[in-house]
């Protein structure tokens, strides 16, 4: 069988930048192997080894930010005014978990009672297989490589075919930083079926997915004829309820950022905005006032908002859902603005695109768009907007915007997510569990509870000796 080469497809041009082999069968069947025999020894290692390991890690990933940088506005579009910041923040999300985990891989005593001890172990659970996405892909990494590396585990990654050169910075700086041998392996591979292949290979422990639903439902169905944990972090269609009580030029500045930052590809972009009927006009004026302003181009200009999306396909899917929508009775109400009628010629660019009048009937409120649209749709007050954020597939994050937190609390209770915002979005904070609800996914990254996939408790019950 021949070894398929993986072509990395420029989204500013569409042209080839990129070429990567894929692992050839031979070679896929060794990484576990391999990745077995590294852990044997890894495992032994101090917590203290480990963590001092990993902060010479961080620092050598903060000092390369500029570099790490452009790669990702040439890979995968975003612009570069916001790419090092990226690279900051996996810096701060790592040392966050670095900074936690003495408490949290810590043994838990059980009960006290004379001549005896009995105590719990966070033990590793073996070889973690990490595949993640490319749309923020050191964040993404980071979430998993340092809990599985802090707890002792060795880890295969699997990077995104737009995002190569990512596994290749990381392992290289792992091991200038002393990470012992074949710890971190990777592969290139655009093939499910290869995918599939090593899911399913006895030697992995552990599978951590992000990326859509569907290929969440492959690795996870890959996964079923075997005992083992599978992390999902999948798709989201994330709402944001505006009450009638908000400053509306602020909560409409805030709303495009969360909607259009990164051309909406985030999993945690807002998808749907619900805004209360008293202030409707006033806030799509509002947004329309921001909006005009952005600048959507070139990437490597430093004034520019907006890159393209990801691909052709990308595009493609964003147009189709805007077409529904208008077809179906939504107006387009985009301010004027002259970089959005005249995008680079070449790219996967999509203009930031507003909608009013809009409903559950239309694609662009049910399915995830993952593009710069900004769906706004007039509710009557609370209650509605808490059944219309509900009535969806998916449970990743939801915001509520008002004055009063502690209304806005109490409705943020009523709302189906992993996590909800009050007068704040589309940001993991690494001290909260990173979670999906319904078909957003499961499992946990970030926090203490972020640590758990990565290790199985061990009982100890000792008694003394009787004499």
């Amino acid at each position: 069988m021949s070894i398929e080469t993986i072509t990395t497809i420029s989204p500013i041009t569409n042209k080839p930048i990129l070429t990567r082999n894929g692992v050839s069968a031979a070679d896929l069947k060794l990484l576990p192997e391999v990745a077995t025999e590294a852990f044997l020894s890894f495992r032994k290692t101090t917590l203290a080894d480990r963590q001092a390991i990993v902060k010479k890690a961080l620092n050598a990933l903060g000092d390369k930010q500029d570099i790490l940088a452009k790669e990702l506005t040439e890979q995968m579009g975003r612009p570069i005014a916001y790419t090092a910041k990226e690279v900051t923040t996996a810096v701060k999300r790592g040392e966050y978990l670095l900074k936690i985990s003495e408490e949290t891989l810590k043994d838990t005593e059980g009960e006290a009672e004379k001549r005896f001890k009995r105590f719990i172990r966070k033990v590793p659970v073996g070889p973690v297989l990490i595949l993640f996405a490319w749309n923020y892909p050191y964040l993404i990494l980071v979430n998993s490589l340092i809990p599985a590396l802090l707890a002792g585990n060795s880890v295969i990654l699997k990077p995104s075919p737009q995002t190569p050169t990512i596994v290749e910075h990381i392992s290289s700086i792992f091991t200038e930083a002393g990470l012992p041998q074949n710890v971190i392996q990777y592969f290139h591979c655009g093939s499910p079926t290869t995918i599939e292949s090593i899911v399913r290979d006895p030697k992995i422990a552990l599978i951590c997915f992000t990326g859509s639903v569907a290929g969440g439902l492959a690795v996870q169905k890959a996964a079923a004829d075997r005992i083992v944990n599978v992390g999902l972090e999948l798709g989201g269609k994330d709402p944001a309820y505006i009450r009638s009580d908000v400053d509306v030029a602020w909560a409409a500045e805030e709303i495009v950022d969360g909607a259009v930052f990164n051309s909406g590809q985030s999993c945690c972009s807002l998808e749907r905005v619900y805004v209360d009927e008293k202030i409707y006009d006033e806030f799509v004026e509002g947004v329309q006032s921001i909006l005009k302003n952005y600048k959507l181009g070139d990437p490597f200009d430093k004034e520019t908002h907006l890159g393209p999306v990801v691909s052709k396909r990308s595009k493609e899917t964003i147009e189709a859902h805007i077409k529904d929508a208008l077809e179906k009775g939504a107006k387009d109400a985009t301010p004027e603005n002259e970089s959005f009628n005249s995008p680079p010629p070449d790219g996967n660019f999509v203009k930031p695109t507003v909608l009013t009048n809009v409903d559950h009937k239309m694609i662009v409120m049910t399915e995830e768009t993952f593009g710069p649209v900004i769906p706004i749709m007039k509710v009557k007050g609370d209650a509605e907007a808490i059944k219309l954020m509900n009535d969806s597939e998916f449970g990743l994050t939801a915001s509520i915007w008002t004055k009063d937190t502690e209304k806005g609390a109490e409705l943020a209770e009523e709302v189906d997510a992993g996590t909800v915002f009050v007068n704040r979005c589309d940001y993991p904070s690494p001290d909260l569990a990173w979670t999906g609800w319904k078909n957003s996914g499961k499992g946990v990254t970030l926090s203490k509870f972020g640590f758990e996939q990565f290790v199985k408790l061990k009982s100890f019950h000792v008694k003394d000796y009787p004499k």
